[in-house]
């Protein structure tokens, strides 16, 4: 009898254990301590707790309380009201127990995402690593690195915390989401907070709410010819599902993006691809933020892919309004590294785009040229550019990296003039040259640019297919 007596009590002490579990608020991680939010923005926060209970939220910023229910399926979702850059703060939220967030910072919040060339970081061997991370202590920059996790299906929560950026927390972040997040902090004397959303070998298919692929023939068809490996990911929408849905809609300024490496192969219908990208996140996410990218540097893929179609494809998304291009054929020591060294002057690059067309800052030059259009002048080729401000230069000697073309579409290696903001071509034994090229192969490295020093874009004036 006192055994069943026992027995009895254990069963309601923990059925009652249970339901203090569940009646708990459960926060997503991306909602922790140390964490940025952005300034003066209606900002969504979000969790579970038992249905129908009475959620309250105050910040130590502000008198007001938020109150909103718990819907039958015990999520919440409230919005606070954000004040100018500063910090820190607490959150308390009460419902069926309380919670209080600390050290929480008010600031600029950017996603960085992309393959192995964005989730590199300091370990990988980044120049002037061992200085840079000695060097990293920024308690009011903040990291979110969302850990590689991939699912076919939509995933409420990720597994990541916000960390103060320091030596040991900096030397496993993405290097190009680092160097950024500094940029930025020096120019705008904010805090900072950046989310790293990467996988080195993904495919931008992994990228996209796979919908969107699914009913779209050219990128499903695309999608079905990425090379299935043990150690990359390849599910449509995978990366997506588990990486990028869990944290949306949490309010941020703009997004870095450095991929396209593996989807050489299928660079005809990239462009497509990663405009349906930038349109997916912009909606999720409930606004059109700045979007900005790296154009793939410099590298021997071999001779069956020319990843100059990629840059081209990358270069073709410029027109989609509120994205920039960062261009890399001159920060690269070995063409035969996927992994460029050089992953501070791509942040200071990306950060340059922010700060210029962003925050509006002048007197940045933060766009390479890029080809504008063409005119015969009877056996030369003249090129306009845009984003030249005064005039192009060439390095260490004459304009590299030329082909022309007659009208047997049979390139040969041509020579350059510049003339104040345009590039004159020519070949000697070519009396009606129709189309130019410049640095138009997966690894080579044209010596254009602008004097303000920034590359130009390799470019091909023709639409051949070959």
């Amino acid at each position: 009898m006192q055994l069943k007596i026992l027995f009895v009590v254990f069963i309601i002490l923990q059925l009652t254990s249970i339901e203090k579990t569940f009646s708990q608020i459960k926060l997503p991680s991306i909602f922790c301590n140390n964490m940025v939010l952005q300034q003066k923005s209606d900002v969504p926060i979000w969790g579970w707790d038992a249905p129908d209970s009475e959620i309250t939220i105050k910040t130590s910023w502000d008198t007001t309380t938020v109150k909103v229910k718990c819907i039958n399926t015990a999520f919440w979702k409230a919005t606070l009201k954000t004040p100018s850059a500063g910090g820190p703060y607490t959150i308390t939220i009460k419902g069926s127990d309380e919670q209080t967030l600390s050290n929480v910072m008010i600031g600029e919040v950017w996603i960085c995402s992309g393959q192995s060339n964005m989730e590199m970081n300091s370990t990988w061997g980044i120049k002037n690593g061992d200085e840079e991370v000695k060097n990293a202590n920024y308690p009011t920059i903040r990291f979110f690195n969302i850990k590689k996790i991939g699912n076919e299906s939509h995933q409420s929560n990720c597994y990541g915390k916000w960390e103060e950026c320091s030596p040991t927390t900096m030397k496993t972040f993405s290097a190009a989401g680092y160097f950024f997040g500094k940029q930025l902090q020096d120019s705008l004397k904010v805090p900072i907070g950046v989310i790293n959303i990467s996988w080195g070998g993904a495919p931008a298919e992994c990228f996209v709410n796979k919908d969107r692929i699914l009913n779209d023939s050219l990128l499903y068809t695309n999608s079905r010819k990425q090379n299935v490996t043990p150690w990359w990911p390849t599910i449509i929408g995978g990366i997506y599902n588990a990486m990028i849905y869990p944290v949306i809609p949490y309010r941020i300024a703009g997004a870095i993006w450095y991929q396209g490496e593996t989807n050489v192969p299928t660079a005809n219908g990239y462009n497509k691809l990663l405009k349906t990208l930038i349109e997916n996140w912009r909606s999720d996410f409930g606004t059109d933020f700045p979007f900005y990218f790296v154009q793939i540097a410099p590298f021997t893929y071999g001779k069956e892919v020319n990843a100059a179609f990629l840059r081209e494809a990358q270069q073709k998304t410029l027109d989609v309004p509120n994205t920039g291009m960062v261009v890399t054929t001159d920060l690269v020591d070995n063409v035969k590294d996927i992994h460029p060294k050089d992953k501070k002057s791509v942040g200071i690059r990306l950060a340059n785009l922010a700060l210029s067309e962003h925050y509006g800052i002048k007197g940045i030059v933060c766009k390479s040229p890029v080809y504008q259009s063409m005119k015969t002048e009877k056996n030369k080729i003249r090129i306009y550019f845009n984003n030249v401000p005064t005039t192009l230069i060439s390095k260490n000697g004459a304009p590299t990296c030329l082909e022309i073309a007659g009208e047997d579409h049979k390139f040969i290696p041509a020579q350059g003039k510049i003339e104040k903001n345009t590039l004159v071509v020519y070949a000697k034994n070519l009396k009606t040259p129709v189309a130019v090229r410049f640095s138009f192969t997966s690894d080579s490295m044209g010596n254009l640019f602008s004097k303000e020093g920034l590359p130009v874009s390799p470019f091909r004036t023709d639409d051949w297919n070959q």
